[in-house]
């Protein structure tokens, strides 16, 4: 598997900031654009794509596909974007496989979308030769991210269901983000806001 051509991490205090940083984000996206969000339930997925959905300009609206796996957010030519992409959202916790990806035909719509795939390591890498992706970690008592176990899928799904992204009681929890850039179209890291560290070495190992 490729290595990151650039690592940029940075703190949100506040589910607003997290949705803000989204939005930058995601007005920078563009059409064939494939985003993978990690983090353990809570950490903020469904927000984060709310933020993106804000700034790619698409139908409002956006919760968690867990129940449908895919939901497409049309782009709004009354938007800040008219005729750009439009947003599909994918919760990939219950496929198992690239297969399982395949069959719910995402490369159909990787030519008019943005795609955003929640629960997508090691499941959707295959779709572009370009991705980025987006790390959510809560931290408790400001001790930082949380450990590496704490970070892993729920092994039973009705937890996965019942839980949302940002219970009410977390709603200004900080959170870490780390966002790395693989491949050919993400080079140089996109403008954020906010303070970020210098990107990583270019080695050859990093580029390839």
């Amino acid at each position: 598997m490729s290595a990151p051509v650039w690592e940029r991490s940075l703190e949100v205090r506040t589910a607003a900031e997290t949705h803000a940083l989204a939005a930058a984000l995601g007005a920078v996206l563009e059409t064939g654009d494939l985003l993978i969000l990690t983090g353990e339930l809570g950490a903020g997925k469904t927000t984060f794509t709310q933020g993106l959905g804000e700034g790619l300009g698409v139908r409002s609206g956006i919760i968690s596909p867990t129940f449908v796996l895919v939901r497409i957010h049309p782009n709004l030519p009354e938007g800040p974007r008219p005729g750009g992409p439009d947003l599909v959202h994918v919760d990939a916790y219950r496929l198992e496989s690239a297969a399982e990806i395949d069959d719910i035909d995402l490369e159909n719509t990787m030519d008019s979308a943005v795609t955003v795939v929640e629960w997508g390591r090691d499941r959707v890498e295959h779709l572009s030769d370009s991705r980025l992706e987006v790390e959510l970690h809560r931290t408790r008592g400001g001790a930082g991210g949380l450990p590496a176990a704490e970070q892993a899928e729920p092994a039973d799904p009705a937890t996965h269901a019942s839980v949302l992204d940002f219970d009410t009681d977390d709603d200004d929890e900080p959170r870490t983000v780390v966002i790395r850039g693989f491949g050919p179209r993400w080079a140089e890291p996109p403008a954020l806001p906010g303070r970020l560290p210098e990107t990583l070495p270019q080695t050859p190992e990093r580029n390839s």
